[in-house]
């Protein structure tokens, strides 16, 4: 999510894992993926049983690999990456706050005369990098590093944010006696961090306490995975020459989370039949706040703050970018897959609300990945010819 693909790959095969599932809930199969969806499965230690269903298993244990690589991917940039100076973060910063307000903001005017909705708020603001990166890459060579580099940088502000609203928003019967035992395995992290250790099965097993914590504390359990991921040192007196135990569990998990967790989750949340039902329920308040967020509310927030902040002097385009490129990423911005479908599980914990919240952001996305893609395959030049960057008199290159 929240660092730069070298490929198309990862975004790739979550997209099949997607349309796999839509085309077997669709399909005499139907039975077969719902039974699968539904699955019991029970973890039992001592005399202590945990049962639930596959999907939640995944959308509350996996999931906590994928918070996990965001843990140590939003580290790693702070400390050495694209935000690791004040004037790397303004830019990307203030796009990602106008692409969390405003689709926010359409949602809550969609949906104003519906209290309970409300709770779906941050649906709309969330953006998926593994499939926005995927895009660009189709894009080509009309796409500069710099463009890259400002989507990663953006999306990862983007990711804590979301991080924030899960902890504090959608908490929910909160035990202070579970919050103090999470806390106190929370300092065993600061602990090993201070200390150096770049033991990965010491970070694991705190990990797993602390999930287990959180699991009964109200807190979305998921977030032990961000917390164990910014304990872990970038840097250990204990590693020789020039290994990194954060970048090495970084580049270990990467490929579990990109090729198995995210596909996975995508897999058992796409699974959408398509009736009547369904799509009369494109045309509700909640629908449409969804729809309209990631459609609308995404470019007109980041390509309005970045205009905005070009105007005020507090920030310039990216090397070789033109306006024409900064409209075209707000567009794709708007593709929120992953982490919208988590947190609409939040939001939503009625199966139909939530299949409906579920449908919204695909065809959101869908609406997205379509207009943005053929925006910059078409107003964008490519290399080769002849147009130029669209440079204002406060557009300097960084």
């Amino acid at each position: 999510m929240s660092t730069p693909r070298s490929s198309a790959l990862p975004g790739l095969v979550t997209l099949a894992a997607m349309s796999l599932a839509f085309i077997l809930a669709n399909s005499p199969f139907r039975p077969l993926f719902e039974l699968l969806h539904h699955l019991p499965v029970a973890l039992q230690i001592g005399t202590v049983t945990a049962a639930r269903p596959l999907i939640l298993w995944v959308n509350d244990g996996l999931m906590a690999f994928f918070f996990l690589l965001i843990g140590l991917e939003l580290k790693r940039e702070v400390l050495e990456g694209h935000l690791s100076t004040t004037g790397a973060r303004a830019g990307p910063a203030l796009a990602a706050t106008g692409g969390i307000v405003v689709p926010a903001a359409v949602y809550l005017a969609v949906n104003t005369a519906n209290g309970a909705a409300a709770a779906g708020w941050a649906i709309p603001a969330a953006t998926d990098i593994v499939l926005v990166v995927t895009l660009l890459t189709l894009a080509g060579p009309r796409i500069p590093p710099s463009v890259r580099v400002f989507v990663t940088a953006l999306a990862t502000l983007d990711d804590l944010a979301a991080i924030g609203v899960i902890a504090f928003y959608y908490a929910a019967d909160l035990s202070g006696a579970a919050i103090g035992l999470a806390a106190g395995i929370a300092l065993v992290l600061v602990v090993l961090n201070r200390a150096g250790i770049k033991s990965a099965a010491a970070y694991a097993v705190t990990g797993g306490l602390l999930w287990i914590a959180l699991s009964r504390s109200g807190v979305h359990a998921t977030l032990a995975g961000v917390l164990v991921g910014f304990a872990v040192p970038l840097r250990s007196p204990r590693s020789m020459g020039d290994r990194s135990p954060l970048r090495t569990m970084e580049n270990r998990l990467r490929p579990w989370v990109n090729y198995g967790v995210v596909p996975v989750f995508a897999f058992l949340n796409s699974g959408i039949p398509v009736d009547l039902d369904t799509l009369v329920g494109v045309l509700t308040p909640v629908s449409m706040g969804i729809v309209l967020g990631l459609f609308a509310g995404k470019q007109v927030g980041i390509f309005g703050a970045c205009w905005l902040a070009a105007r005020a002097g507090l920030a310039r385009l990216p090397e070789g970018a033109s306006w024409r490129h900064i409209y075209g990423v707000a567009v794709l911005s708007g593709v929120g897959f992953t982490m919208s479908i988590f947190i609409a599980g939040l939001a939503f914990d009625q199966p139909e609300a939530f299949l409906q919240a579920r449908v919204s952001v695909i065809l959101g996305s869908l609406l997205s990945a379509v207009a943005g893609l053929a925006f910059l395959r078409v107003a964008v030049p490519h290399p080769s010819g002849s147009d130029q960057p669209l440079h204002g008199p406060r557009e300097a290159s960084r």
